[in-house]
C-alpha cells in the first residue's frame, strides 16, 4: 500500500533543500523539488498565481513531470511538461499529486516547498488532501535565517543567480520567519500523535546519520546502514542540478550549484546567541515574540 507523503515545513533558508534532497535518496522514497501546489485548488489557478515574475516557482513542478514523463529534463521535455498542465487546468491540486504518485509508485513522496508554510491554509489543503501525512518541522536559528535571507536577496538584486527576478520585495526577515513558524504552530495543534516531528536543521546537519535514522524510524522506513549512506548523497537526484531555460530552479540555487555535502563545513554549523543587534535593523535586536518562540525550539 502506497504511504502518505512526507511534508518538510520550514520557513524559507532553513536548509530544506538540502535536508530534502538527502531524505528523497532512501531507497522507499521519492524526492520532489518545489511544487508549490498547496495555495491554490486547482492547475488553473497554479497557472495564474505563478505568472510574471513569480514564474520560476513553476520550475519543480514542471522539471518533475519532464522526468517522470520522459526521463530527463531537456527544454523541450519542460516546454511539454508545461502544455500538459495547461491542458489539465481544470485539475485539481489533489488530482495532480495522485498523477504524481501514480508515476512514482509506491515510494513515498517528500516535498519541501516553503511557500507551504506562508498562509494556514496552504497547510489545512496539504491535510484535507493528505489526512494521513507527515510533517517534519525544520527549525533554524532566526538569526542565521536571517542572515542567509539577505545573502541571497544580495545576490538577487546583483543579478548574480541568473534566472531568477532581481526585483526583490524588501520584507524583514524576522517578520517572515516568525510568521511561517507561527502557522506551523498553530498547525502542528491539528495533527495526529505521531504524525508530526520537530528537530533543529542544524543538529540534524551536524550528526546526520543519527538523526536521519531517528526520522526513517519515526515514518517506518528502513534504517539499514546502505539506505541511511544514499541519504548523505543528495547530488544523486535528479533535481540536484539546474534544470532547462524554461525551468531552471526547483530549490535553492546555492544546493543546486553544489548539492554534494561537505561534511567538515556541516560539522561545524553554529547556533550563535538569539541576544545582540540584528543585521536587518540596525541598533535593535530580536521581537520578543521571536525570542520566546526561538527559546522554545531550543535555540540560546
Amino acid at each position: 500500500m502506497t504511504q502518505e507523503p512526507l511534508f518538510i515545513i520550514a520557513p524559507g533558508r532553513s536548509y530544506t533543500s538540502v535536508i530534502g534532497g538527502m531524505i528523497g535518496q532512501h531507497p522507499q522514497v521519492y524526492g520532489l523539488p518545489e511544487v508549490n501546489l498547496s495555495h491554490v485548488d486547482t492547475l488553473g489557478e497554479l497557472l495564474g498565481s505563478l505568472s510574471g515574475p513569480l514564474e520560476f516557482l513553476m520550475a519543480g513542478l514542471l522539471r518533475v513531470l519532464a522526468q517522470l514523463h520522459e526521463g530527463n529534463q531537456t527544454e523541450a521535455a519542460a516546454l511539454r511538461a508545461r502544455q500538459w498542465v495547461v491542458q489539465r487546468s481544470h485539475w485539481t491540486t489533489q488530482q495532480m499529486f495522485a498523477h504524481i504518485q501514480q508515476q512514482v509508485g509506491p515510494r513515498v513522496l517528500v516535498e519541501k516547498s516553503p511557500l507551504n508554510t506562508l498562509k494556514l491554509d496552504h497547510l489545512q489543503r496539504l491535510l484535507r488532501i493528505f489526512p494521513r501525512a507527515s510533517f517534519l518541522h525544520l527549525t533554524r536559528h532566526p538569526r542565521t535565517a536571517g542572515k542567509s535571507s539577505l545573502e541571497l536577496r544580495k545576490s538577487l538584486r546583483g543579478g548574480r543567480i541568473e534566472g531568477f527576478p532581481n526585483r526583490v520585495r524588501e520584507i524583514d526577515p524576522e517578520k517572515s520567519w516568525l510568521r511561517s513558524q507561527t502557522h506551523i504552530m498553530e498547525f502542528s495543534r491539528e495533527l495526529a500523535l505521531g504524525q508530526y516531528m520537530r528537530i533543529k536543521a542544524e543538529m540534524l546537519l551536524r550528526d546526520p546519520r543519527k538523526y536521519l535514522t531517528q526520522i526513517c524510524d519515526w515514518l517506518g522506513l528502513a534504517t539499514d546502514p546502505a539506505s541511511i549512506e544514499a541519504m548523505l548523497h543528495p547530488e544523486t537526484s535528479p533535481f540536484a542540478c539546474m534544470g532547462p531555460p524554461s525551468a531552471m530552479f526547483g530549490n535553492d540555487p546555492n544546493f543546486l550549484k553544489n548539492p554534494v555535502l561537505d561534511f567538515d563545513r556541516l560539522a561545524k554549523i553554529a547556533e550563535p546567541a538569539l541576544e545582540g543587534e540584528v543585521d536587518w535593523r540596525p541598533g535593535e535586536t530580536f521581537s520578543k515574540p521571536v525570542l520566546r518562540l526561538a527559546r522554545q525550539f531550543g535555540y540560546g
